[in-house]
């Protein structure tokens, strides 16, 4: 199996709907064996969906706003398993007011907290797991591609474009380790996340238009889960630093298709260059 006798430790499991959830869920298909982060009055929505996953499944305290967590956390692991063979990082929060259109007005403290919690936990989980990949593994990110500006995400955007510039900025640093880190961007997915973005519905319309392959948010959980398990093995032994897209192509395409037939009909002229005028 894929994931055979490894050891991963996955954040962001909080129900059966969450993308780490079925991430956590194929990788136990496997062959891995898992331990969940929670924190909180949300950690016993984790506990109750670990033991769904498999019983006996272990939920470790991590609030990434809290830096004592991080050193636990590394203990913890090292009384449990002695080693570490791969993170998922699902992590990310932004206030609503960094959110929505509000670019211009969000005030420093929300985007230092959507910074803190989205962007800067990558590296701090990174540092807490260090000590424990002694031979070597892989670091997955979710991410939402932010090479450019999104209508809606405001903040969020900025942190991650942040978090896919620290996935290189790690990959430089623990790649002598050999560890790998990787983004995964995915299209949008109808999570409990996506739903306190405003306009995602929206965004969500449009993408299966664009992507050459189709898109729906609904049933497309499966292909990202998977492809994840994918860079948590040692299937890509030379891939980090990198962005992999799961989207069904939207990414390389620049506009939705367009009808040349009804352009024609609309008095367009083939072959004609646009006007400069």
């Amino acid at each position: 199996m894929l994931l055979q006798g490894k050891k991963l430790l996955i954040t962001g499991v909080l129900t059966p709907q969450s993308l780490a959830y079925g991430i956590a869920e194929h990788a136990l298909e496997q062959g891995a064996e898992i331990v969940l982060t929670g924190f909180g009055r949300a950690r016993s929505l984790t506990e109750r969906s670990a033991k769904r996953l498999k019983a006996g499944t272990e939920v470790l305290e991590l609030d990434v706003t809290n830096p004592a967590h991080f050193p636990a956390l590394t203990e913890a692991l090292r009384q449990r398993w002695g080693r570490v063979d791969g993170v998922l990082h699902s992590i990310a929060y932004a206030p609503e007011d960094a959110l929505g259109g509000n670019f211009l007005n969000t005030p420093w403290e929300s985007v230092q907290t959507a910074f803190r919690v989205s962007t800067f936990s990558l590296k701090e989980l990174a540092v807490a797991a260090m000590p424990l990949m002694t031979q070597g593994g892989s670091i997955v990110t979710l991410d939402f591609d932010n090479r450019v500006a999104w209508p809606i995400y405001d903040w969020m955007g900025v942190c991650k474009a942040a978090l896919e510039a620290t996935v290189r900025y790690l990959a430089r640093d623990l790649g002598p380790k050999g560890i790998r880190v990787n983004a995964l961007a995915a299209g949008p997915l109808a999570t409990i996340a996506a739903k306190g973005i405003p306009g995602f519905k929206s965004l969500e319309k449009g993408w299966g238009a664009q992507a050459p392959l189709g898109w729906d948010a609904r049933n497309s959980h499966d292909m990202v889960a998977r492809t994840a398990c994918a860079l948590l093995s040692d299937w890509l032994p030379s891939t980090t630093g990198e962005m992999v897209h799961v989207d069904g192509g939207y990414h390389a395409i620049g506009a939705p298709p367009v009808d040349a037939e009804e352009d024609k009909q609309g008095g367009g002229e083939s072959g004609s260059p646009p006007s400069a005028g």
